[in-house]
């Protein structure tokens, strides 16, 4: 097992990635937020923020009577989100260089939220066990991940395959699950969630941004596949092309990962 969980490239590159999915997810974690009950005024915390792509969402629905704070360990990331946040006048949103497993956020806050974070870790029990310390009493507690398993295509693809097969195998190589998504209302419940409730989306298309999401991960899990032994790099880089040619084809049509989505609420009495 890796001491690095995170098996995809940080960075700008790995900032641009995130930019790509989080417009193919805007529209269903946007129907997440509301489903949980997030509201104008409500504190936020957002871990493992990437490039704040949620926590800028949470920042617009909670408004000036609201707050939301941001984290993640990756430095690059977090300058990158400050920039766009200020550059979008977002004034009640920060954002924190922190792990989830050593940092201290109080007991003050209405939501805690997390996506595609928990896949990485070889403990999510105990990073939603601090999420949740993190809550109010009665205050929501919601995450989205990841079911890779999940992944489908037509025509069928050997490339799409090796694909999901190699993602599958270096996330486990680093200590994760890549197919957490089916556990997380189980998770929520032993964190001490009440009212736990789930939803699964997942997007798919015969055009547009949604096909190019495979060949982009492809790309950025590049050097964690190579460093594990999983693949070459001639082999990875072969891979992502032959992605790219099945993603043009109007005929094809490509998923992303299956995502649950599941929410639950701390107890109202501490």
């Amino acid at each position: 097992m890796s001491d690095n969980p995170y098996v995809i490239r940080g960075g700008v590159e790995g900032r641009e990635r995130l930019r790509l999915l989080a417009r193919i997810m805007r529209p269903t974690t946007l129907r997440l937020f509301d489903l949980a009950g997030i509201r104008p005024g409500m504190a936020c915390l957002d871990v493992g923020c990437g490039g704040g792509d949620g926590a800028v969402e949470l920042a617009r629905l909670v408004g000036a009577g609201g707050r939301v704070v941001a984290i993640d360990t990756d430095p690059v990331k977090l300058d990158l989100a400050r920039t766009e946040a200020a550059a979008q006048g977002l004034g009640n949103v920060e954002f924190r260089q922190a792990d989830v497993s050593g940092a201290d956020f109080g007991r003050d806050f209405d939501v805690v939220y997390a996506r595609f974070l928990l896949t990485h870790l070889s403990d999510p029990a105990a990073a939603l066990a601090a999420m949740r310390r993190a809550l109010r009493p009665g205050g929501l507690l919601v995450v989205e991940d990841i079911d890779f398993a999940g992944h489908f295509c037509d025509p069928d693809s050997v490339p799409f395959r090796r694909y999901v097969e190699l993602y599958t195998a270096v996330v486990r190589r680093h200590g994760g699950d890549p197919n957490i998504g089916p556990r997380l209302p189980r998770l929520l419940m032993d964190a001490g969630c009440e009212g736990v409730r789930m939803n699964v989306v997942q997007p798919a298309a015969t055009d547009g941004e949604v096909k190019l999401v495979n060949a982009v991960t492809m790309e950025n899990i590049a050097e964690s596949v190579v460093a594990a032994g999983l693949a070459s790099a001639p082999e990875v880089a072969a891979l992502a092309g032959e992605l790219y040619a099945y993603a043009r084809d109007p005929r094809t049509v490509m998923s992303i990962a299956r995502v649950v989505q599941a929410w639950g609420r701390a107890p109202a009495h501490a």
